[in-house]
């Protein structure tokens, strides 16, 4: 469904089947058609399998399959982090080693086209934050290796804890441990939708027809508005005792709990003792969760807050093709006029890690793209 939504909101299904090609999966087929899902049309992505095809892989045969392709480094790496979730939490839940867990969709193939078609769909696409609403899981019982299991099962639920999710009674399974992973992989954010200019949007259809429109719903687009007066939480604390090591864990864990700012300065607190003095930026409903997180995690006892206004220029990702490779542009307005247009720096890295070739170069070639869209920009009426 993941895919159909792709395909259906303007990925191309070619381009997906020839990125495919680049692993070594025989026998699957992808079955791209449209169709309709109570009145809605929507694009079904289907994965089919030759006679012959092993019925189960463990994890390292499909890790292996992975890293013998011919896939981006960045699609093999993140694809691999996807299939280690899922198979580190039905190893808890089984009690086996991880090496033991055996995907059996089509020998674990079903599994390699979902994930890394969805990773590589939404590099290709440009997608910069992915938000998920409160997720479906369906109910009633599921049919599988272990038996009769509840929905949702062990394995999605694990996957999904701390996320919000919901059942409206339907009795079938309405997320699988792979859509699972990807949804908490891929998601920046869980709840409600934010403010979104709309540009395209897609329906994934599902297998079956249901009571509801069986459909999965991407909308892309960029913010609706991020300009003007807004107010946030200014957090801070003075740190002298942890080891400096844990900043990098703490930052990471910050942002993704959705904080605004992060960052470090070096201070001199009582009897000359150098320290550090960390500051986070965050909307203020966030000041519970980051405070707790603090206290929690760093050796801090007890941090200081204020809340300010602060004023922000509208952005917007762009994402344009270069002879190296296609870049994110994050562009700036100012009362309708653009300020600034700097390409992304991790896209920069990625392609010349893939390319070998100077990281600066990479960046000249994106101030031209910059510089041309910039005269381009102006010129319109």
């Amino acid at each position: 469904m993941i895919l159909g939504s792709l395909i259906d909101a303007g990925l191309s299904p070619q381009g997906l089947k020839e990125e495919l090609k680049k692993i070594s999966i025989p026998g699957v087929r992808l079955n791209v058609k449209k169709v309709l899902r109570r009145g809605i049309s929507a694009t079904q992505v289907i994965v089919t399998g030759e006679k012959g095809v092993k019925p189960h892989r463990n994890l390292n045969e499909l890790l292996k399959i992975i890293e013998r392709s011919h896939l981006d480094p960045e699609v093999k790496k993140e694809s691999e982090e996807v299939f280690q979730r899922i198979a580190s939490v039905e190893a808890k839940i089984h009690r086996r080693p991880v090496e033991e867990i055996h995907f059996h969709e089509l020998g674990g193939l079903d599994s390699i086209v979902d994930i890394v078609g969805s990773i590589w769909g939404f590099q290709q696409i440009g997608i910069d934050k992915l938000y998920v609403s409160k997720v479906n899981v369906g109910g009633g019982f599921v049919e599988c290796e272990h038996g009769l299991l509840p929905v949702p099962a062990p394995a999605t639920l694990a996957l999904m804890k701390g996320k919000p999710i919901c059942s409206t009674g339907v009795e079938t399974e309405l997320l699988t441990p792979t859509g699972a992973a990807l949804l908490t992989y891929l998601g920046s954010h869980f709840g409600q939708m934010p403010p979104i200019k709309v540009e395209k949007i897609g329906y994934g259809a599902g297998r079956d027809d249901l009571p509801h429109p069986n459909v999965l719903r991407l909308m892309i687009g960029t913010p609706a508005s991020n300009s003007g007066m807004e107010t946030v939480a200014v957090v801070e604390t003075n740190i002298d005792d942890m080891n400096p090591q844990f900043y990098d864990y703490a930052m990471e864990r910050l942002f993704e709990m959705g904080v605004q700012e992060v960052f470090l300065t070096p201070i001199l607190m009582k009897k000359n003792r150098p320290a550090t003095l960390l500051t986070i930026i965050c909307p203020s409903e966030k000041l519970s969760s980051v405070s707790g997180f603090l206290l929690k995690e760093t050796t801090t006892l007890g941090l200081r807050w204020h809340e300010e206004e602060r004023t922000r220029a509208d952005r917007e990702i762009l994402s344009l093709q270069t002879k190296y490779g296609r870049i994110r542009f994050k562009l700036a307005r100012w009362e309708g006029k653009m300020v600034n247009l700097s390409p992304e720096y991790e896209d920069c890295k990625r392609l010349a890690l893939k390319k070998r070739i100077p990281l600066k170069e990479v960046f000249e070639e994106g101030r031209k793209e910059a510089i041309t869209l910039l005269r381009r920009l102006k010129s319109r009426p």
